[in-house]
């Protein structure tokens, strides 16, 4: 049994899919179902007695105990976050709640959890938890990508925060020895992605001929990695890392973010013609505060020990995830609520042009 934290979410629901998939051992599932959590994400496991879903919140450390003494999880895979920067500029106390409270929350009752266990069931135990390259900060256009030993330097509420949960699950390695493993990866996409990140966003957007609101000029540069192969990146980490470890996780696909933006146009111009195409809509927008000009990632270590690497090239992910996203508009019609409708004019409509 694997206890996972923000399992109807975006990554953890593809991560709990997927797991289910290759290996079969049952998985708990721990998630509070803010807006970006999804039951519907894990409908296909509806009956599935592999899988239980408890609604909660990772700061609820009596429900947290509970389940870890019922269940008896060999490993924590820690996905439970607030991830989005433009919220975390305009909301940075819930980051702070669930990325660092919560964090501490969630390792407090494992390491009481793990001290307990008998010799074998101890030595085994593992608590996983998901991270970003954002802690890193931002790079020059010919800087050396992000390495597991670059100094971190965030510059968002949502990359502190994150930063900040790293180090906490690093120190209670160094002070407790709780057997943890830490993964940042570089900017996820696919499948079940919620319409406030820039692709689905796009995509979304492109198909009720509304504008593409691209920040500043475009041009910031992210290393772009498909959800599968982060999933599939995760479990190896999980069977094989070594505890204390940090493994970087990329996508091998550096892009401008205006470049990402013209490729969606295209595909969607092939799967769904519109006269004169999609790119008219595009509309570039005042940028958002702190904006990080260029993340890369460098996944050297997590090949060399691992033998992981992308099976999914930017061409061949951005495909899959256009054509999710025509087949399941059932799924993005129930997300994009009055809710989301309310963000996204806070957002983005009060933003003059670049």
């Amino acid at each position: 049994m694997i206890l996972i934290t923000g399992g109807a979410g975006f990554i953890g629901a593809n991560f709990v899919l997927g797991a289910l998939a290759v290996d079969g051992e049952p998985l708990l599932t721990l998630d509070k179902l803010t807006y970006a959590g999804n039951l519907r994400n894990l409908a296909a496991l509806r009956g599935d007695p592999r899988h239980r879903f408890v609604q909660g919140d990772i700061n609820d450390r009596a429900l947290v105990r509970r389940l870890l003494a019922e269940h008896r999880p060999r490993a924590i895979v820690h996905f439970a976050a607030e991830s989005h920067v433009d919220r975390s500029i305009h909301g940075p106390g819930d980051f702070v709640q669930t990325n660092v409270l919560g964090t501490f929350s969630l390792l407090e009752e494992a390491r009481a959890h793990w001290s307990a266990l008998p010799g074998a069931e101890r030595d085994a135990f593992r608590f996983l938890h998901v991270s970003t390259d954002e802690v890193y900060g931002s790079l020059g256009p010919h800087d050396p990508a992000f390495s597991e030993t670059t100094p971190y330097a965030p510059n968002s509420p949502y990359s502190a925060s994150k930063a900040g949960s790293d180090h906490l699950v690093r120190a209670w390695h160094h002070t407790y020895g709780l057997p943890v493993l830490t993964t940042n990866c570089s900017n996820n996409y696919g499948p079940y992605q919620f319409p406030e990140k820039l692709i689905p966003l796009m995509i979304h957007n492109a198909l009720a001929g509304k504008p593409l609101p691209v920040y500043g000029d475009g041009l910031n540069v992210r290393d772009w990695l498909y959800v599968g192969d982060h999933c599939a990146a995760i479990r190896e980490v999980l069977a094989r890392g070594r505890p204390g470890e940090v493994y970087n996780v990329g996508g091998e696909s550096e892009m401008k973010n205006i470049d990402v933006v013209r490729t969606l146009c295209a595909l969607l111009a092939e799967a769904r013609p519109r006269a004169g195409g999609y790119e008219d809509l595009i509309t570039f927008v005042q940028d958002r505060p702190g904006h990080d000009r260029r993340y890369a990632i460098d996944a050297r270590k997590l090949r060399a020990e691992l033998g992981w690497r992308p099976s999914e090239t930017f061409a061949s992910g951005m495909r899959k995830t256009v054509m999710w996203y025509l087949q399941n508009q059932d799924w993005v019609a129930e997300v994009t609520s009055g809710a989301y409708r309310a963000w996204t004019d806070m957002n983005y409509a009060q933003r003059g042009a670049a």
